[in-house]
C-alpha cells in the first residue's frame, strides 16, 4: 500500500501568521507559479522529472508548486520545517528511505516550502509523473542540464 502524506503525524501544525519575508515570498509564487519542485533536475523522459533536493542544515527550499502525481523518498532522513498554502506551518521528522505517494485531480495542487531543521544534510529524490489530471507546468531552460 502506498503511504501519502495524509498517513504522516505532523510533529507539530500550527496556523498563525507567517514571517512578512515568508508571506512575500508566498504571494510572489501565487503570482509566478514554481514549477520547480526540487533542487536540481537531474533526469526528465516524456514520462518523469526526477529532482533531488539537498539542504544542509538551517538551509531552505523556496516555495513550489506540486500539480503532478509524484512521490518523493527521504534519502537520508531528517528534521524539516513546511509552510503549506492552506496557512499551516508542520515540522515532520523523515526517516530514510520512507516514501510517500501525492496525486492530485485536476485543478488541485499543493503549495509549499521546505526548511532543515536537523544539524546534519537532508536529501530528498521526488520523481513526477508527466501524465497526470493536470498538464506539468512549464519549466524554465536553466533548470535544465547542458548536454555534456
Amino acid at each position: 500500500m502506498a503511504l501519502t502524506m495524509l498517513d504522516k503525524h505532523a510533529e507539530t501544525a500550527t496556523k498563525a501568521a507567517w514571517p512578512a519575508e515568508l508571506a512575500a515570498e508566498f504571494e510572489r509564487e501565487s503570482k509566478h507559479p514554481n514549477p520547480c519542485v526540487g533542487s536540481e533536475l537531474v533526469s526528465e523522459s516524456d514520462r518523469v522529472r526526477v529532482w533531488m533536493i539537498r539542504l544542509q542544515p538551517g538551509e531552505r527550499i523556496g516555495f513550489h508548486r506540486h500539480v503532478l502525481d509524484y512521490f518523493w523518498t527521504a534519502v537520508s532522513g531528517g528534521r524539516g520545517r513546511q509552510h503549506v498554502h492552506d496557512g499551516t506551518t508542520v515540522e515532520y521528522t523523515y526517516a530514510p528511505g520512507e516514501t510517500r505517494h501525492e496525486t492530485y485531480a485536476a485543478g488541485q495542487y499543493k503549495v509549499h516550502d521546505l526548511e532543515n531543521l536537523g544539524d546534519k544534510e537532508m536529501v530528498f529524490m521526488t520523481i513526477e509523473f508527466l501524465q497526470s489530471a493536470n498538464k506539468p507546468l512549464a519549466l524554465p531552460q536553466d533548470v535544465r542540464r547542458k548536454a555534456a
